[in-house]
């Protein structure tokens, strides 16, 4: 079963984006961390299985195979998988309106 390790795992890729120590570097000059598209991709494939991991516990809660805790532990967890991906999204739409607005 999943645990609320999943949005703190989220979190921890979020600090390294904004590492102070990296913000230094130019775009060539990449520390062999993960790009941002990497973390991304991470992180919705982390949603997926926490979200699919809530379907199932929801199925088996139906079929009277599964207690209520866990179904109702695995449906939170989502939810706060995606309410970090939303902020996430939130955040670098932000950025790009800020950036759209910078005179050249």
């Amino acid at each position: 079963m999943a645990t609320p390790s999943i949005a703190a795992n989220a979190y921890a890729s979020l600090a390294k984006l904004t590492d102070p120590s990296a913000m230094g570097k130019g775009v060539g000059d990449v520390s062999g961390g993960p790009s941002f598209g990497a973390l991304v991709k991470d992180a919705i494939n982390s949603l997926s299985k926490t979200t699919h991991n809530s379907d199932v516990q929801t199925t088996a809660a139906v079929g009277g195979k599964a207690n209520m805790i866990d179904v109702v532990t695995a449906v939170a967890e989502s939810e706060v998988a995606i309410d970090t991906l939303v902020s996430v999204r939130d955040k670098v739409i932000s950025a790009y309106e800020e950036i759209m607005k910078m005179p050249i």
